[in-house]
């Protein structure tokens, strides 16, 4: 079965994967508690080392982003038609080698049979720590104060060594590792469904109700009027990461004034780098005073996955569990991440069985966007690869969100076993600024009329490397020790 995964990998990677499982498979006795975060830790900063994110190819090298931005570079949003994304072509005359370590954050929680949290991990990559560093991760909180985390700015982050200047939490300038966030894109998509779901968990929201989309104001990303079931309006946002419906859910959130109510709701569950800031109550437009931490991510998604029990506990001592939502709402939410149609990030069976990009965590495809023939159509995005090769021999489901823009990649979801399957149970979130603008050298030509690869192939690589980790650190001891 894993053959088939295996034989799609370079042989560089292939040998990075199997050193990473072969010294999960000698620690002794690795048991719960600090020893396995520890271990999952440094297996995972291993993993994001590994793929050399620095050998890409810039498509706008620092004087370009620089001559865009004084030109009033445009606002950020997930491309809206496959001609709007094959606009990241591979232009020798433009593209240069990156000429800096890029930004990733990925954090990893095992959760155990329950869906309680067993082990936690958290690792930065930056110019700053072109090696990677390990985040300090409170096991009981499921968060550090240890990070200075920075504002995301291309600009800033082109010609200043990486460095934001722009704080995002007050009261961290002590921090040992400072990072600037990477935007998250679409992901941002996972707080807006959450804000949707708490106010109908209120009983503000029918979310069997029609919304009448009427902006005050018009925005090319966000669409003209519209009247459709706000259900469906929260399904097209996560499962083909609709922009015109995210802009609809935002305009009816400030319609009920509750914006400032739900980036509150965040920070009072202990998810304080979750936040949706500066959108246009007119249209529901303006996205890119968005934030959002990897660990704080992850988060997010172990609370809608609903594991029995306590959570994780605040700094202000309330004990978080899967009540903060509905059954209804987790259902719908949990139905919509897996219905996910954009599988090219961490996975990429919507180009299985190709040279380029590789395949990723091997996860089933939503038989919801297959046609026929094998191929998926989301939407209006189109790609010609018979993905049925790979639902044979897949692994695990995949229930995510993915996000792209010309400086994001981003990747977030719920992983776990399908039945008869090595068993694993995991959340990953990854957070990275190598979006469209940033490209391998060796990518081949976008096919025509089809949906291009959005992304440099080392994210599957990553993927592929964490589900190794993550299958290998399941039989460890600690899968039936319930952390304290």
């Amino acid at each position: 079965m894993k053959a088939f995964r295996r034989r799609l990998l370079t042989a560089t990677a292939l040998t990075a994967a199997t050193v990473l499982v072969s010294a999960l498979a000698t620690v002794p006795a690795a048991t719960a508690g600090g020893d396995v975060n520890a271990l999952l830790a440094e297996s995972l900063r291993q993993a994001v080392v590994a793929q050399d994110f620095k050998d890409v190819l810039d498509l706008t090298p620092p004087e370009q982003a620089a001559a865009a931005s004084k030109a009033g570079a445009p606002e950020k949003y997930d491309p809206l038609s496959a001609e709007e994304a094959s606009t990241a072509r591979l232009d020798a005359a433009a593209a240069r080698p990156l000429h800096q370590t890029p930004n990733v954050d990925l954090a990893v929680i095992e959760l155990d049979r329950l869906g309680r949290p067993i082990a936690v991990a958290d690792v930065l990559l930056s110019p700053q720590y072109p090696n990677g560093v390990v985040v300090p991760v409170n096991e009981r909180k499921l968060s550090t104060d240890k990070v200075r985390y920075r504002w995301w700015d291309d600009t800033e982050w082109d010609v200043n060594g990486g460095r934001g200047t722009r704080d995002v939490l007050a009261g961290r300038e002590n921090a040992p590792i400072d990072f600037s966030s990477p935007y998250p894109a679409s992901v941002l998509k996972l707080m807006v469904g959450f804000g949707v779901l708490r106010l109908a968990d209120q009983g503000r929201v029918d979310l069997d109700a029609v919304y009448d989309y009427r902006p005050v104001t018009q925005h090319p990303v966000c669409g003209a009027a519209s009247s459709k079931v706000i259900r469906q309006h929260f399904d097209e946002m996560i499962t083909k990461s609709q922009n015109e419906s995210t802009c609809a859910l935002i305009k009816m959130i400030h319609d009920l004034g509750a914006w400032d109510e739900v980036n509150r709701t965040f920070v009072e569950l202990g998810m304080p780098t979750l936040m949706v800031t500066g959108t246009n109550p007119e249209n529901g437009g303006r996205w890119i005073g968005s934030n959002m931490s990897a660990i704080d991510t992850a988060k997010l998604l172990l609370l809608v996955n609903g594991g029995s029990g306590v959570l994780w506990t605040t700094d202000a001592g309330k004990l978080v569990t899967r009540n903060e939502l509905t059954e209804a709402s987790r259902v719908q939410f949990i139905k919509s991440l897996g219905n996910q149609g954009h599988n090219e990030m961490l996975s990429t069976t919507n180009h299985c069985g190709r040279d380029y990009p590789v395949q990723g965590i091997a996860q089933l495809t939503p038989p919801r966007w297959i046609q026929a023939d094998g191929t998926m159509k989301v939407g209006d995005a189109v790609y010609d690869s018979d993905v049925r090769p790979c639902d044979a021999v897949a692994e695990v489901t995949f229930g995510h969100k993915t996000g792209w823009v010309d400086t994001t990649g981003s990747d977030a979801g719920i992983v776990k076993s399908l039945p008869g399957k090595a068993r694993r149970n995991y959340i990953v979130v990854a957070f990275s600024n190598l979006g469209t603008d940033y490209v391998d050298a060796y990518r081949p030509a976008n096919r025509p009329g089809v949906f291009p690869v959005l992304y440099t192939e080392k994210y599957a690589k990553l993927g592929a490397a964490v589900d190794d980790i993550m299958t290998a650190l399941a039989p460890l001891p600690h899968w039936n020790v319930r952390q304290g």
